[in-house]
């Protein structure tokens, strides 16, 4: 509410809006005046007051019509009325509170009933306002969080969630445009799926793949590696991005050996339902493009680079329970991973042998 507070005073008597309006200015408020209901609707429109005092017996539209208007006009925001009307016509202020007034006087009016349902009227507006301020905070704190929490749900699909809540608290999706890194890319997926799911049931394919992805997602979360995409039974992860790690090698090794372990304990169970399925890692460091792709509603972040295709052919190449490295990662993780170089070796679909090694265990 203004300060000071601004009154309109509707009465078609001028003698009536003279004595009102010098009474209301000694006590310091802004009066305004309309000679008429039409006047009265087009001055509350145009100058918002704080209050209106309104005569009931008008000509054109009476006060009961004007208040009626007033309370159903959703764009106007809270503004109390008090109606004026004559003393003996108790059946008006009836009529005036059933229609919307908040308060009335009778004339001919008394100074100190004027002066206290004014001060009343004003404080309960003051308050509605403040609530009301009270009320847009909230929405829009509200709105702001539905929309955080929006984008982290977006970003959960690919992303650790603290990264997720990382990259929302910094307010700035930019890093997830098209970029060059250096990435350690991570394939794994199991060994024997594709005969297993020709012959397989299909409920068989989805129960096995239920367990497969909560025994392995979990340490993705733990490592904090990015997860581009499921394939059936495969996985890519990478590390350094969207978020740099200084120490990105170190943790693909151990997220790939603790996977690598992990899945050696669902084996027997597997086995015993007549599933003879393993899981192999590929891994190799170097740079890559990464972004977002996709459409509106529906966008995946990736990587795409001779990185991603050596990754991708190393986990090819591995057997059950081998995790392949390329030489420049292996050289990278000898002091956290037990490392068996392999020597150069032809990498079906690369154009020249590669220097490969093997990840035996974790370093303690």
């Amino acid at each position: 509410m203004r300060d000071p507070a601004r009154i309109l005073v509707v009465d078609d008597v001028a003698d009536n809006v003279e004595i009102l309006r010098m009474r209301l200015e000694s006590l310091g408020y802004e009066v305004v005046v309309a000679e008429d209901g039409e006047q009265a609707l087009e001055s509350v429109r145009t100058e918002l007051p704080d209050l209106v005092l309104l005569d009931i017996m008008m000509p054109k539209i009476d006060g009961l019509e004007v208040v009626r208007r007033m309370k159903a006009d959703a764009s106007l925001p809270f503004i109390p009325v008090i109606l004026v009307t004559a003393k003996a016509s108790q059946k008006d202020v009836v009529a005036g509170l059933d229609a919307g007034g908040d308060d009335y006087l009778t004339k001919p009016i008394d100074h100190g009933a004027l002066v206290a349902r004014v001060r009343a009227m004003l404080r309960i507006k003051a308050l509605h306002d403040e609530v009301q301020a009270l009320n847009h905070g909230l929405e829009a704190k509200v709105r702001a969080q539905v929309e955080e929490l929006e984008r982290v749900g977006r970003l959960r699909r690919f992303l650790a969630p603290q990264l997720a809540q990382a990259i929302v608290s910094a307010g700035d999706e930019k890093i997830l445009e098209n970029h060059r890194r250096e990435v350690v890319a991570v394939f794994c997926d199991l060994r024997g799926f594709t005969s297993f799911s020709e012959t397989a049931e299909p409920e068989d394919i989805m129960g096995l793949l239920a367990e497969y992805h909560g025994a392995v997602g979990p340490l993705i979360r733990k490592y904090e590696g990015t997860l581009d995409r499921f394939t059936g039974d495969g996985m890519m992860i990478f590390f350094n991005d969207p978020l740099p790690c200084p120490d990105a090698p170190e943790r693909a090794a151990k997220l790939a050996i603790e996977m690598r372990d992990t899945m050696a304990t669902l084996s027997p169970a597997w086995s015993k339902r007549g599933h003879r399925l393993g899981f192999g890692v590929g891994m190799a460091q170097g740079y890559a493009t990464l972004g977002r792709i996709g459409f509106e509603d529906r966008f995946d972040y990736t990587a795409i680079g001779a990185v991603i295709n050596l990754a991708a052919r190393l986990c090819n190449a591995a057997t059950d329970g081998q995790v392949l490295v390329s030489g420049r990662l292996a050289a990278a993780v000898e002091h956290v991973a037990d490392v068996e170089h392999l020597g150069e070796r032809d990498i079906r679909g690369m154009a020249r042998p590669v220097a490969v090694a093997n990840l035996r265990g974790a370093k303690l």
